[in-house]
């Protein structure tokens, strides 16, 4: 399991650290040809029915389906140092559990004034969290791109920010020049030197954490109690750009606007559609409701106001 461990991501660690302790807890004195694939499923179900209750709960699915995550990640790896065969796996015979349909949708235009006005004038740091509103609802990012961004990942010139997400990919992604111009602001007055650090930090200069994000809609869930009772997160803001610009110009262009590249979840068509990114400037400059150096003219921008155009 140490092994394991330090061969994966920072982020599969994250997910599937606790989960590993928790084997290590049951498990950790059999061998690994030990478990069998019934034995993961009862684990499994035990681990589902440990799951801490929240208003969003989903009877511990969410629980269940990680542990068998976290235990084919193990077998993998046990395929590839050649401790098992791939017949001999347990964890890919096990199912998980299937998902129930995604409770997140786009906030109305009422919700989304009402998110970014608390978040502008409540809490000890408004600039900063308004700055990471912006930054979402712009470029639909996750806040692992928000966070791995550094200073070298500014192209003001054509107004471009690299974000690096999950799996690994990475991609240059339109800004208007509003939130370059803020970007940049911010790095001045926080930053340093160094253009390989954080680019987003606290006032003190420390690099900025998910914990941010946790104070922050805690913060907007007292302010506005459907906050709460929602339990709505950064991710919301990355449906409700999405959905409007699938909405307003093209599902090749939602799926480039939100950093998709995977075969899995779409038609073969899709191939042959991949959108540009002067496309998805375009959605940008719409959005905003500023001009982007590499939109093309678009006549009937004007016509798709997106409900989180910023004012001045």
């Amino acid at each position: 399991m140490p092994q394991v461990t330090a061969a994966v991501s920072a982020g599969s660690r994250r997910v599937y650290g606790p989960y590993w302790r928790k084997i290590c807890q049951r498990w950790g004195g059999r061998r690994i040809t030990d478990p069998t694939a019934s034995e993961i499923k009862r684990l499994a179900e035990d681990i589902r029915d440990e799951a801490v209750i929240r208003r969003n709960t989903r009877g511990g699915r969410t629980a269940a389906e990680h542990l068998i995550s976290a235990m084919r990640c193990v077998y993998r790896h046990a395929v590839m140092d050649g401790l098992i065969d791939e017949a001999g796996n347990p964890a890919a015979r096990v199912a998980k559990p299937r998902r129930l349909a995604n409770a997140r949708h786009a906030l109305s235009e009422e919700q989304l004034a009402a998110v970014v006005h608390a978040a502008t004038t409540t809490g000890n740091d408004p600039g900063l969290d308004g700055l990471l509103i912006r930054l979402h609802l712009e470029t639909a990012c996750r806040r692992a791109g928000a966070l791995g961004l550094r200073p070298r990942d500014l192209d003001p010139d054509q107004c471009l920010v690299r974000l690096r997400e999950k799996g690994g990919t990475a991609r240059w992604q339109p800004v208007s020049p509003t939130l370059m111009h803020y970007l940049q602001n911010h790095h001045a007055e926080r930053g340093d030197t160094d253009q390989h650090g954080s680019l987003l930090r606290y006032r003190d200069g420390s690099r900025l954490t998910y914990r941010r994000y946790d104070h922050l809609w805690g913060r907007l869930g007292i302010h506005l109690r459907w906050v709460a009772t929602q339990q709505i997160t950064t991710h919301w803001l990355r449906y409700t750009t999405l959905t409007w610009v699938e909405r307003n110009f093209s599902y090749a262009v939602a799926r480039a606007f939100a950093g998709h590249s995977g075969q899995r979840d779409v038609g073969t068509t899709i191939t042959y559609v991949h959108a540009q990114i002067e496309e998805v400037a375009a959605a940008v400059a719409v959005l905003t409701g500023e001009p982007h150096p590499l939109a093309p003219p678009r006549p009937s921008a004007a016509q798709h106001p997106h409900p989180a155009t910023f004012a001045a």
